[in-house]
């Protein structure tokens, strides 16, 4: 009887004492914590460390990541990564305006994670919240936040796009290392430069191209109510030279749609083409958002009076251009100036002979061709656009 009693005193201490560590969170966390805890091993004192000494209005925080963690960080995240991580979000949150505004749902899934797709963990919000935070003080609303930080980061941290980079999927320290990147390098960098300081970003990228000329990574940002793109390297929000290609996407395509990351799981995962077989990053397939925006500028340009067709094919040889066999496809990218402003591929022999790569570009302006034979070899074209539709032949 005694046995019983104090096995039952002692049950009753450690309910008390689990429900008072998760005073403050939601109790739709509850049942998701159990499970997420029981799946930890060893590392689940360390996490229940963090839930019990967070503060009343972080714990809500530190459950929810623990609820959705990746089973590897279960068992090796570090309760003062954890903690300093969440305590620098709300710090930020706390700290603008911009981000006080931000609705629970999108801080929670798209301020607050520690990483976005497999990067090594590490606690990179120290660093950043102290070299971004500067940069955004005198900023009053969230988009002159965004191009704030956009304008900035590459001079902050002097990384650029390099293919001699390490590996695809670098860690922000990795990247400024060695001061190179991929293009899912330099977006894990823009992405946790945006968290660090209440701007909601989140990843977004592409496996494969309709056409099959590789995959691409870049960001976004939430602003007034919805999420638009941008990159690395300076530019204005939804502009930038692959949305003709995200405007062919295939929703609901693995390889082909476009898709966003998320902490929080969404039935879905992000392609990560450097290793498929990771299947533990949460995505949402934003395809038709990408679509609608390219034919809203399609639309534009047909209409504004300031644009013309810009049609290009190549052959293997010059003189056989009426030769479905002669095509070749080849990947051609479309500059102005240093800025590049679209790319695709030309149609090859088996495709109809009435499918030319074709670009709307502005009127009265000089733009070079740079494309790829199947030799390896690189090839460079200029043409004068001026007020009538060109036909180019590679």
């Amino acid at each position: 009887m005694k046995t019983i009693l104090l096995a039952s005193i002692i049950t009753f201490f450690a309910i008390t004492c689990a429900n008072n560590n998760r005073n403050g969170i939601p109790a739709k966390y509850f049942p998701l914590l159990d499970n997420a805890l029981a799946r930890a091993g060893a590392n689940r004192h360390a996490l229940e460390q963090a839930i019990e000494q967070a503060s009343a209005i972080e714990r809500e925080g530190v459950a929810f990541l623990i609820a959705y963690m990746p089973e590897s960080d279960l068992t090796s995240m570090s309760t003062t990564d954890l903690l300093i991580n969440v305590q620098l979000a709300y710090t930020a949150r706390d700290r603008f305006s911009w981000a006080r505004s931000v609705p629970d749902s999108i801080f929670l899934n798209d301020i607050l994670p520690y990483a976005s797709l497999n990067e090594r963990r590490e606690n990179w919000r120290v660093d950043f919240y102290q070299r971004f935070a500067p940069l955004v003080e005198q900023c009053t609303t969230l988009r002159e936040a965004i191009l704030a930080i956009n304008r900035n980061i590459r001079n902050e941290l002097k990384v650029d796009y390099n293919i001699r980079r390490r590996k695809p999927d670098q860690s922000p320290s990795e990247s400024i290392e060695q001061g190179m990147a991929s293009c899912s390098g330099l977006s894990i960098l823009l992405t946790d430069a945006f968290r660090s300081v209440g701007i909601p970003s989140r990843i977004a990228g592409t496996a494969r191209w309709h056409d099959n000329r590789g995959n691409h990574t870049w960001c976004e940002v939430w602003l007034d109510g919805k999420w638009h793109f941008t990159e690395y390297y300076p530019d204005s929000l939804d502009r930038a030279w692959f949305l003709p290609d995200a405007g062919h996407a295939t929703p609901g395509d693995c390889d082909r749609a476009i898709w966003a990351s998320s902490f929080q799981p969404t039935g879905h995962f992000f392609p990560l083409v450097w290793n498929r077989s990771i299947n533990h990053v949460p995505a949402v397939d934003v395809s038709q958002r990408y679509i609608d925006i390219y034919q809203q500028l399609l639309l534009r340009c047909a209409t504004d009076g300031n644009h013309v067709t810009l049609r290009i094919r190549a052959f293997k040889n010059l003189a056989s251009t009426g030769a479905s066999d002669d095509r070749l496809q080849l990947n051609v990218d479309v500059f102005r100036g240093n800025d590049q402003v679209g790319g695709g591929s030309t149609a090859g022999p088996t495709r109809d002979m009435n499918d030319v790569l074709e670009f709307l570009v502005e009127k009265n302006a000089v733009y070079t061709l740079k494309y790829w034979l199947p030799d390896g070899s690189s090839g460079e074209k200029n043409v004068t656009i001026t007020s009538t539709p060109i036909d180019v032949t590679l």
